[in-house]
């Protein structure tokens, strides 16, 4: 059973961006330390070299893009510090491979299958490391590193919009040995558009504009527009498939968005990212690719005018297939709640189609936003209690998101 709504609400503080590490067989107890080499191997990683510092750290460290010329316990990777239950990869290429590899295709169709494909049960990891300091002295942070199980539900296929909604799925091992949860956290979501007539742009200062998409830029184009854990608007970008033979792979161009939880839970020297994605098929699973400048805004939301730049940073997400985990409680909450979060996507396309600025008064995860839509869908998903109306779920929901909005200012 998915554990209450009380138990969650430290995870619903954490869920804007994955924060556990679910860890193969031998990743928690007592034979964790001696069995360090054989983790790795299981999920599927290079194992870790000892070094002079191990004595001062955690046994599992792993480095992307490292900094090799600065002491390495001075980069130890933060993120994710649980650890999660054994899962089974899949090794072999999947169905959803096959059919994009199908000969005969049309571009259309094959893009099609390219985005479907990212549908599915993952076990996801997670590593964002900055490569580039702009500043004399320049320091890099600690890289982040974290892992989860992530199924990625298909809400709406139509043919020229598909929409994609993640939930993480988690069951943790305690220091006792216990296994805890599942836990199922509501994740981000992504929406595919055929030749889009336009597209939400992120204006900084927690403000979102939606944009005409020229016609000469349409043609053969998908936008995608990706949700925070709340359905509150996040980023988009409009690019094309490109497929070659057993390549796929969908890349936008630089664009902003608001700094993720796993960046303003530690930081606060810089207000924008600055940045592309790419999504590469793969036979079982997808990559999610990212990169980014760290940038400062002035305070009427301008890119600063004197250094602005404050790091680069590459991010790199695995979504790995899985098979035989118990997806049960994620599919029970993605059903049961569905009357609320249907509802809270149609208010938020409402004020996303307006076509003055959308403009919130705060960050939806940053200034918690986000909890009383959570709490009041959780409701939902405890047997036995009885259901409101379809028409005071709309009136609930309405308030909610009105509630995230920056009052207007007064007239003179």
């Amino acid at each position: 059973m998915i554990q209450p709504s009380s138990r969650l609400y430290g995870a619903l503080l954490l869920c804007a961006m994955p924060f556990v590490m679910h860890g193969p067989a031998f990743a928690y107890g007592p034979k964790a330390a001696s069995a360090t080499a054989a983790s790795a191997s299981a999920a599927g990683e290079g194992a870790p070299k000892a070094s002079d510092d191990a004595a001062k750290g955690p046994a599992w460290r792993q480095y992307t893009f490292s900094w090799k010329f600065l002491n390495e316990s001075t980069l130890a990777p933060r993120g994710g510090s649980t650890t999660g239950t054994s899962v089974q990869p899949v090794t072999q290429p999947t169905a959803e491979w096959q059919a994009l590899q199908a000969p005969g295709l049309g571009k259309f169709e094959r893009d099609r299958r390219a985005i479907l494909a990212m549908a599915g049960a993952y076990r996801a990891s997670f590593d964002f490391i900055e490569v580039a300091g702009f500043k004399a002295g320049f320091q890099p942070d600690k890289p982040y590193q974290s892992w989860g199980t992530e199924k990625v539900y298909v809400l709406e296929d139509k043919g020229t919009s598909i929409i994609l909604q993640h939930l993480l799925v988690m069951t943790m091992v305690g220091d006792d040995g216990k296994v805890e949860g599942p836990f199922v956290v509501k994740h981000w979501r992504q929406d595919w558009q055929y030749e889009p007539k336009d597209q939400l742009v992120y204006r900084g200062l927690n403000t979102w504009q939606r944009m005409a998409v020229p016609a000469a830029q349409r043609k053969g184009q998908w936008r995608q527009t990706v949700y925070q854990v709340d359905d509150s608007p996040r980023y988009s970008g409009v690019a094309a498939w490109e497929h070659l033979g057993n390549y796929s792979a969908w890349s936008d161009t630089d664009g902003w968005r608001p700094l993720p939880r796993r960046e303003f839970s530690v930081r606060d020297d810089y207000q924008v990212l600055i940045g592309n994605n790419r999504h590469i098929i793969t036979p079982t699973g997808w990559v999610h690719e990212q990169a980014n400048l760290k940038v400062k805004l002035d305070a009427a939301g301008r890119v600063l005018a004197g250094d602005p730049v404050v790091a680069r940073e590459l991010g790199f997400n695995r979504y790995e297939r899985i098979e035989g985990y118990d997806w049960s409680a994620g599919d029970r909450y993605l059903q049961a709640t569905e009357p609320v979060w249907s509802e809270v996507r149609k208010q938020w396309d409402r004020l996303i189609a307006r076509p003055e600025p959308l403009r919130l008064k705060g960050a939806p995860d940053k200034d918690s936003l986000f909890v009383p839509l959570y709490e009041y869908a959780a409701q939902f998903d405890e047997p036995g209690k009885p259901l409101p109306t379809p028409a005071e779920i709309k009136l609930h929901v309405e308030k909610a998101v009105r509630d995230y909005l920056l009052p207007a200012a007064p007239q003179p």
